[in-house]
């Protein structure tokens, strides 16, 4: 294995499971400057050595590189090292947030920061024995490991946790998204072949009888040229009629235009070459009707066609029923942009034929449609008592709403969109929008990144430091009560002799019951064997810092047997 090879595998090894970037890279190594900076000054506060500087700088470089791999490790070692080497003493930060969020289970992050906790209260102990006072250095260094590794361990679990749970009910969405477009398709599935059944059934039985009747009528030998001419009208359109049915049967079973049969009679063309037919038929059924064209003539997207056909035959189907024997002029004007179709009647020539059956939708639905390929329709009376219909269709326009709808399928697993209903719903109509977990995941974490579980992280730590700031306060107010049992002066001092009874001394001096004390009556010179000592602090006390002036008093056999005074270092 080559020198590359071992540095790649290095590498890959250090990152461990997690993708390491190279802004995550940099954001370590700054970090690591950061800590190394602010280390170097507690340091230099402490009057470190220069060997104990490079080592806390090393220390803080390795652990904050190597947290992502080895969180319990690193855990460890940062709070025990941070006790001998105060210049790594903030990497416990740090370390306590990456092992809150990458150990895994409960039990295990439960015994990594115990582990810690006893590492760090344990070798500060040893280090600090000589001192005395091991109660205030437990006391002290609990709250300070709560405040630097405990809390920002909690606040990391929780916003990982937390982003984890929501991540997977972005998954659960999702897929309940997926499941409810999949249902929804069924479904319009089953209605669309329930009604292309009805269709085929009762229609298509209709249509056949009304062609067979009309292809007997018209060899009827009874009949004249004229009648059996309007009655072969009668069966062609029928005949048409059954094909546009197959057609339509075809695609709400299937989604695809049934076949035709090659011996079948040509059907009648679905576009604007065949509003020609449909002309020529009303022409030949003894209706007064007159096609013009005019511009250049353009194609049109295969839906803008099939509306255009559409719209003249729903138009001239409306002058039929409502205005009989109304002349009807059907005008194609091909423009810069769009493509006109316009269908105008006169008034009624004569006597209604009574009660005409309408579904009322056949306008409603020319709108719709023309609205789908971006165009518009109008209709409406005119001047005299006739009647007109317009519509005005782009060229090569995409339908309107596809881009909506295309939307909607890649967000409902690609299920089509029929007939508009997610357009509708987005609308106001329908059922309701399905739930934005990003706006939620940035509202719960204040910007939806990272910062907000670090502001989260800090503001859980500075309530932790505050917490350790009002306890601190506690404690010296305690001590500032305490001091009147551990300080004499050194009048009172000067005033006791060697040899006076201990009963007598001890009414003299304060009590010595005080956390001030501790320690001081080992810190001076040797004690006399077998006696028992009082060590007291000087109220003067002394102008060398980090030492304080002791007053010691032995006693044996009920008499006081020496005094000593002395400078113990703190």
């Amino acid at each position: 294995m080559d020198v590359t090879a071992r540095v790649r595998a290095g590498r890959d090894w250090l990152k461990g499971p997690e993708p390491w970037t190279r802004r995550m890279l940099a954001g370590d190594l700054a970090l690591a400057g950061v800590l190394v900076l602010l280390g170097l000054g507690i340091e230099e506060l402490d009057k470190g050595s220069g060997a104990r500087m490079l080592a806390s700088a090393v220390a803080v470089v390795l652990l904050t590189l190597l947290r992502r791999r080895l969180p319990v490790l690193t855990l460890v070692a940062g709070s025990a090292v941070g006790v001998y080497l105060p210049g790594a003493f903030l990497v416990a930060i740090p370390l306590g947030w990456s092992a809150g969020r990458r150990i895994v289970g409960v039990g295990r992050a439960l015994g990594a920061f115990t582990a810690a906790f006893v590492a760090a209260i344990a070798l500060n102990m040893v280090r600090e024995w000589s001192q005395g006072r091991p109660l205030l250095i437990a006391v002290f260094g609990t709250l300070m490991f709560l405040a630097m590794v405990v809390m920002p361990g909690l606040a990391s679990r929780y916003w990982s946790q937390r982003n984890t749970l929501l991540r997977a009910l972005q998954d659960r969405n999702a897929q309940l998204l997926r499941e409810r477009a999949m249902v929804a398709g069924q479904a319009r599935l089953r209605e669309r072949q329930r009604i292309a059944q009805d269709m085929h059934d009762s229609l298509g039985h209709q249509l056949a009888l009304i062609s067979v009747h009309t292809g007997a009528l018209e060899v009827d030998p009874v009949l004249t040229d004229r009648q059996r001419e309007a009655v072969g009208v009668l069966r062609q359109a029928s005949v048409a009629a059954m094909h546009e049915l197959r057609e339509v049967v075809g695609i709400l079973r299937d989604g695809v235009e049934a076949p035709r049969p090659v011996e079948e009679a040509q059907p009648a063309a679905r576009g604007v070459a065949g509003i020609a037919g449909i002309v020529e038929s009303a022409r030949s059924a003894g209706t007064d009707v007159r096609l013009t064209t005019a511009g250049q003539p353009r194609p049109l997207v295969a839906a803008c066609d099939h509306a255009a056909y559409r719209i003249a035959q729903e138009a001239l189907t409306n002058a039929y029923k409502h205005a009989p024997g109304a002349p009807i002029t059907v005008e194609l004007r091909y423009e810069d942009d769009s493509l006109v179709v316009e269908i105008a009647n006169g008034p009624e020539a004569g006597p209604g034929a009574g009660e005409v059956v309408s579904g009322g939708q056949g306008l409603t639905g020319l709108r719709e449609r023309a609205r789908l390929v971006g165009g518009m329709v109008y209709a409406g009376a005119v001047d005299g008592g006739g009647f007109r219909v317009a519509g005005v269709l782009p060229y090569g326009t995409e339908p309107a709403g596809a881009e909506i709808t295309g939307a909607e399928e890649s967000g409902a697993g690609g299920v089509a969109d029929d007939f508009g209903q997610q357009l509708r719903a987005r609308l106001g109509g329908g059922a309701p929008e399905p739930v934005d977990w990003a706006v939620i995941d940035r509202k719960l974490l204040s910007g939806g990144t990272r910062s907000g579980g670090v502001a989260m992280g800090c503001g859980i730590a500075v309530a932790a430091v505050v917490v350790l700031l009002i306890v601190i306060g506690a404690a010296v107010a305690l001590l500032i009560g305490s001091v009147s049992d551990a300080t004499i002066s050194r009048d009172d001092y000067d005033g006791i002799q060697v040899g006076e009874a201990e009963g007598t001394v001890r009414s003299r001096l304060p009590s010595g019951d005080s956390i001030l004390t501790e320690g001081l009556d080992r810190k001076g010179p040797p004690r006399p064997q077998g006696a028992t000592c009082l060590a007291l602090l000087a109220e003067d006390g002394t102008e060398e810092w980090g030492s304080d002036s002791v007053f010691r008093f032995c006693f044996k056999d009920g008499k006081l047997v020496e005094k000593q005074a002395y400078q113990a270092k703190q």
